[in-house]
């Protein structure tokens, strides 16, 4: 099998003009970015088309550090469904540099179910990453410069909230002292960086629902808290207006096309381990809009990225899928099982047994929500007969409809039983009222503690000194009703990144509090989570390269 690159780049594009005229967008309104890149307007949604759609959110099991492959089959998904006749678009997050020249490389989908120009979204794309690091940093320097030019009227900050983001994986950064030297270069105070996809500028963009929200979110984020203990917002910095000019191209969705030449809108790229893990609301209205089934993912596994889409995403913007899609490898459910990570490309029937306790708590989890959910079994050439059938028969043991993927190896060709299988699952068993897992109305400790014991499966919830100070200012400050984002590992439903399968029965630590007052949600930081990762000993980085003019290892 060629790599990933290799694959897209063999593909014979379409002119984004020509991709556009199958939504029946005008090319008069396209802001093309190249030939096979374009920005469309983000006023182009239709409620009524909205509601109409069919709406299919992918989720997974919890992650290997390899990835479950969620992006290839929403990819292939989507082409399965246009195979047998349908009018599918698929929309997705962006991809950040951090992962791409770090663990996991691109993450642009895979083999033959992929968006493409691959190359370019894995790297700068349309540069909406890039103006969201710019925004958040404008910020920073602006709050820096306005406590500066104002420390001789006596103005100062008792608590500074907001710090810098980049979109690199530096954990040298984490933690930083800004203002050092001479007293023209600043007050000295302390700072750090987080990575861009858990700016809170980013959560804004992926939540607003027009302009006129975006610009209200902006001038609602909260920086610090002065000596009487009021917030201070950019409202009160007095620029929102120019950040909101920095966001004025990155708020418009981005269209591409997958390798079959099909519609796709990639817009918006938080992560769902450090923040809410979906794409904007407008990509995902706008291919509502435009397409007859809408694919969208939610990072990582469903105890996170699925989690947040329905109660942070879909409590905010209306939406409701139809259909959730819950994918696994029998790799993963080797290593949940017990089987060591350096073998779970080897048979082990016993190994998968173990290891469909992870898989049922993900099933339970998304059924408490309402959704109806079929299992995709992302097929490798690894795989054994006998390994299949065995989740297979676990799937039908509980009712779950069950498919295999094989869109890596045969596109559309290979989706078509999961295609026919979503098709009909809505049809004969739609998903029901959302059901959230707590009210509005909810304490934010409650909330959070009802994620970490109904979802994750904790026996208890306890809360830093620290956090417990920020959520009390946080609900005194009028944000108690916002919903929660947890912040914490993506490799187990615990706090313990090595807590493979479903544990229970622990406590689940609340260590810090981040206000979002813009993108109205409270994040909770789990354990030893960190919103700046660091880069692996072995960084993706020393494998790519531009030779013969072409960029190599991005896959």
């Amino acid at each position: 099998m060629k790599p990933d690159i290799e694959i897209a780049r063999s593909i014979q594009m379409r002119r984004i003009n020509e991709v556009a005229q199958d939504l029946n967008i005008p090319e008069e309104i396209l802001e093309p970015y190249g030939k096979y890149m374009a920005k469309i307007p983000e006023n182009l949604i239709d409620p009524a088309r909205v509601k109409r759609s069919k709406l299919i959110l992918v989720t997974a099991i919890t992650a290997t550090k390899a990835g479950i492959g969620k992006t290839t089959v929403s990819v292939g998904l989507a082409l399965g469904l246009n195979k047998i006749g349908k009018k599918a678009v698929v929309a997705l997050r962006e991809p950040s540099l951090g992962p791409c020249f770090g663990m996991k490389g691109g993450a642009a989908g895979g083999g033959y179910a992929q968006v493409l120009p691959m190359e370019k979204i894995n790297l700068h794309f349309t540069g909406d990453f890039h103006a969201v690091t710019s925004a958040h940093n404008m910020i920073a320097a602006l709050l820096d410069n306005y406590l500066y030019q104002h420390q001789s009227e006596g103005f100062a900050l008792k608590e500074v909230l907001w710090k810098r983001v980049l979109d690199v994986n530096d954990r040298s950064l984490r933690s930083i002292v800004t203002g050092l030297g001479p007293r023209t270069n600043g007050l000295t105070q302390e700072s750090g960086f987080d990575i861009t996809p858990a700016s809170e500028i980013m959560a804004i963009l992926c939540l607003s629902e027009n302009l006129d929200d975006l610009r209200r979110r902006i001038g609602n984020i909260l920086l610090g808290y002065r000596f009487d203990d009021t917030p201070f917002t950019v409202n009160d910095l007095g620029v929102t207006g120019a950040i909101v000019s920095l966001l004025l191209d990155a708020i418009k969705p981005n269209l591409v096309q997958t390798t079959e030449g099909t519609p796709a809108f990639v817009h918006g790229g938080p992560f769902a381990n450090i923040a809410h893990g979906c794409n904007t609301v407008i990509a995902t209205k706008t291919a509502m809009t435009f397409g007859d089934y809408v694919i969208t993912e939610a990072g990582f596994g469903a105890d996170l990225g699925a989690e947040k889409f329905y109660n942070v995403k879909c409590r905010k913007s209306g939406l409701k899928p139809d259909l959730t899609v819950l994918v696994a490898t029998l790799n993963g459910l080797k290593m949940h099982g017990g089987t060591p990570v350096d073998k779970i490309k080897e048979p082990d029937a016993e190994g998968v047994r173990k290891g469909l306790a992870n898989l049922g708590r993900h099933i339970r989890n998304i059924r408490s929500f309402g959704q109806s959910v079929i299992v995709c079994l992302n097929k490798f050439a690894s795989d054994t007969r006998d390994e299949l059938d065995i989740v297979r028969e676990y799937c039908e043991s509980i009712n779950v409809p069950f498919a295999l993927n094989n869109a890596f190896m045969e596109g559309g060709e290979g989706a078509r039983e999961l295609a026919s299988l979503a098709v009909r699952t809505i049809d004969e068993n739609p998903s029901a009222e959302l059901r959230f897992t707590y009210e509005d109305g909810d304490s934010l400790t409650d909330k959070i503690t009802k994620v970490a014991k109904g979802i994750y499966g904790a026996a208890s919830v306890s809360f830093s000194a620290t956090a417990l100070r920020k959520l009390k200012a946080a609900t005194q400050s009028g944000y108690g009703h916002f919903p929660v984002c947890i912040a914490k590992t993506q490799y187990s439903f615990s706090q313990d990144p090595k807590e493979y399968g479903a544990p229970e029965g622990f406590n689940f630590e609340i260590r810090d509090i981040v206000i979002n007052a813009g993108s109205e949600m409270i994040v909770a930081i789990a354990g030893d989570i960190i919103r700046m990762p660091g880069l692996p000993a072995s960084p993706q980085a020393l494998r790519i390269d531009v030779i013969g003019g072409l960029i190599e290892g991005l896959s």
